[in-house]
Order: structure tokens, then C-alpha cells, then sequence
């Protein structure tokens, strides 16, 4: 039984509230109505889009915080953030990230996202890559959205920090990356 539009425009601004980076496609699905019928709703609300959304928090949250490198400049979007600690990023793959002959994500898109994640978790004015060891498990296509996660792992022998990322779509790894970070401070 469909919800009346007052009962569900109320119960859709409460889920977004509470998950504020679920899409527009999984709102839909969940109440069961159309993609369209979704955005209308939050237009009306004065809801912004996904996207807008993502920028909002990232933008209040991660400016004061990500000390090695402006956000402006990590790949992908910031949802969560513990300096030295752990971080999450999401980048959905557009035109410009794959080949346009076969629409598969070029390597060095998914690299960067994971490498300016593993930066950004660095508590320190200066933190740079010294090393890192990566494998791709499988290609990303046009459309897909890859949610990279960060987690710092401690110090080596040489006073550097290692910082394990771990890309996926849905619930499938298709990246992971050990990443040496120098810091200045050390």
C-alpha cells in the first residue's frame, strides 16, 4: 500500500536526516515509488541532492580538520574523517574518469581517491607517499560509485605512518592499497 504524499515526504526527510548519502535510486526502491517522484519530494522539502549533500557536510566538517592538503583537493568526497585514525571518501565514476571506447575507470582515478585519502588521514601540515603497494581486483564501470576506506595501521621500523585503503563497490573490493606516509613531524 502506497504512503500518502504528506506521510511519505515526512518519513523521506526524517531516512535522509538519519543517512544523509543515501541516493535517490535507494530512497525509491525503498518507498516504492519512482526516482522522479523522490526528487520532486525533496524539492519541494527544499532537500538538496545527493551530491549537494556530500559537499555540505564535507565542506562544514573536513575544512578545519584535513591538515596536510586543502579538501578541494582530495578525490572523491569525504564523509567521515579521524585524523590518524580513519577516513571514508565516495567517488561516483563520470565520463571524464573512464575510457570512452569500453567505459571502464581508468587506474589512476581509483589510485588518487585512495592516495589523497591516505594523505588527508594524516595529522600533520605535510604528509607525503613514500611507498605504496596496490592491487585492482576488478575494473569499475561508468556509473558505479567506489567507496574508499582509510585506516591507519601504526608506524613502521622508519617512523612512518601505514595507512591501509580499501575500495569497493557495493560490498566488493575492487581496490586495496598499502600506502608508507612521510610525515614532517617525525
Amino acid at each position: 500500500m502506497k504512503k500518502n504524499k504528506r506521510v511519505r515526504q515526512e518519513e523521506l526527510k526524517a531516512r535522509i536526516e538519519q543517512m544523509p548519502f543515501t541516493t535517490d535510486e535507494e530512497l525509491a526502491k525503498s518507498f516504492g515509488v519512482s526516482i522522479q517522484t523522490i526528487r520532486l519530494d525533496r524539492m519541494e522539502m527544499g532537500i538538496p541532492e545527493l551530491r549537494e549533500r556530500i559537499k555540505s557536510v564535507a565542506t562544514q566538517e573536513w575544512n578545519e580538520t584535513v591538515k596536510a592538503l586543502p579538501v578541494e583537493e582530495i578525490i572523491g568526497e569525504v564523509v567521515d574523517l579521524e585524523l590518524d585514525d580513519r577516513a571514508i571518501s565516495i567517488l561516483d565514476i563520470r565520463p571524464e574518469h573512464v575510457f570512452s571506447r569500453n567505459h571502464i575507470a581508468r587506474g589512476h582515478h581509483l589510485f588518487a581517491q585512495a592516495n589523497s585519502l591516505a594523505v588527508a588521514l594524516i595529522n600533520d601540515e605535510l604528509a607525503l607517499t613514500a611507498r605504496s603497494t596496490i592491487h585492482f581486483s576488478r575494473p569499475v564501470k561508468l556509473g558505479e560509485r567506489v567507496v574508499a576506506k582509510a585506516t591507519a595501521k601504526g608506524e613502521d621500523g622508519k617512523g612512518r605512518t601505514i595507512v591501509n585503503v580499501h575500495s569497493f563497490v557495493g560490498n566488493e573490493e575492487v581496490f586495496a592499497g598499502t600506502f608508507e606516509m612521510y610525515r614532517s613531524n617525525q
